[in-house]
């Protein structure tokens, strides 16, 4: 597990930790990231399934419920079967450009 950060943003990028272990580690030192958006970068996986990104489900239910931001960026992921609750995105561009929008909805209190 990789983690940075760039601003309100931290950035994790899975290295060879299966999905599950990935998210019980984030979990485990959620204190560290309450205060910040959250990126997942899942680049190490060669096919991400439906399975593996439910496993963030509850981890991003409850950052999106204390206003912050939670995507998941995987290019490896068939986005049409991905639930709504859950906001998975291609590129990274495209994870801080939600960031964008959800922090200015959260502004207009929308």
């Amino acid at each position: 597990m990789i983690i940075d950060r760039d601003g309100s943003v931290t950035i994790i990028t899975q290295e060879k930790a299966s999905t599950k272990t990935l998210v019980s580690n984030i979990e485990k030192a959620y204190d560290k990231y309450k205060n910040y958006h959250l990126i997942v970068r899942l680049s190490s996986l060669d096919k991400v399934s439906l399975e593996e990104i439910i496993e963030f489900l509850r981890l991003s239910n409850n950052h999106r419920a204390d206003k912050k931001s939670f995507v998941v960026v995987s290019e490896k992921v068939d986005l049409d079967q991905m639930p709504d609750e859950i906001v998975v995105v291609p590129t990274m561009q495209e994870a801080y450009d939600i960031i964008e929008m959800e922090d200015i909805e959260r502004d207009l209190g929308i």
